[in-house]
């Protein structure tokens, strides 16, 4: 598909940037139960709640099931539940060898597993983490140095600015566990998000111009919505695409056009299966 093509040479020159939404882990599974990955909001409330089915408006999102934790067991709770989720071990989902191969510049990571930090094993990188309610400081977010196998916490005055990037604003369980996942924690998180705290002075610099490509990213919720509007600001007037993977809700069409996101006819594993085949045959 040419469009794939385009994309693919966008990805590698830097211009387009992809945003890895719960689809993008299609295919990802626990290496001893062969059960998915959790991603989305409904199976991860499930997961939080042994399987069982919260009420009806907590099942709505995952976050708001995870408000309800947190204001009974308090928040740690809830960063037990998720970094104990994601310590277990996982086969990769196949997006992520291919993009990795790729050798992306930046990358930011909507999910909160350790999976492309997995897949990044060898990649000398960046990572931001995003992070809520840090007392006494005026930012949202945590600086790591990944070199020689671990991370290390650095200041933004140490970093590499020629190293890739990974941006996980809604957190992971490495190097330390942390991750926006309440409502208490979005309502913080977002307000520094549109007063510019939880973005480094260096990508706001690097985001300007940029195009994006939305991987199994749903937008018919305002919190999704709410992230990529304020992520991609200071995007080219194009922003960029989006891979689904079924048909859009009136308010993702509607989300779309406003933002002029041009949503494509296909899904996450379609796009791998291209760029699998486009490695095999050698094209660039």
């Amino acid at each position: 598909m040419q469009e794939f093509y385009r994309l693919k040479q966008g990805l590698i020159e830097g211009s387009i940037v992809p945003v890895l939404g719960p689809g993008a882990l299609d295919g990802a599974s626990d290496r001893e139960t062969g059960a998915p990955v959790p991603a989305d909001n409904r199976s991860l409330i499930l997961a939080m709640n042994n399987g069982r089915e919260m009420m009806p408006r907590l099942m709505y999102e995952f976050s708001r099931a995870a408000q309800q934790v947190e204001q009974r067991r308090g928040q740690a709770a809830v960063t037990r539940f998720l970094r104990q989720l994601y310590s277990r071990p996982s086969t990769l989902p196949p997006l992520y060898p291919l993009l990795t191969q790729l050798a992306l510049p930046y990358v930011i990571d909507l999910n909160r597993d350790g999976l492309l930090q997995q897949a990044w094993a060898e990649r000398p990188h960046t990572l931001v983490q995003g992070a809520s309610r840090i007392m006494g400081q005026g930012r949202r977010y945590r600086l790591f140095a990944f070199n020689d196998g671990g991370y290390q916490a650095i200041e933004e005055e140490a970093v590499d600015t020629t190293l890739p990037v990974l941006f996980k604003p809604l957190g992971c369980p490495l190097p330390e566990a942390g991750f926006i996942a309440s409502d208490a924690d979005f309502v913080d998180y977002l307000t520094e998000l549109m007063g510019g705290f939880a973005i480094p002075s260096f990508l706001k610099r690097y985001r300007e111009r940029r195009r994006y490509l939305l991987l199994g990213l749903p937008l018919n919720r305002d919190t999704e919505r709410m992230l990529v509007s304020e992520l991609t600001f200071g995007a080219d007037p194009l922003r960029g695409w989006v891979i689904l993977g079924r048909e859009p809700t009136a308010k993702e069409t509607k989300f779309c056009q406003r933002l002029n996101l041009e949503i494509l006819p296909c899904g996450v594993p379609a796009f791998s299966d291209w760029l699998q085949e486009s490695a095999a045959s050698g094209v660039a």
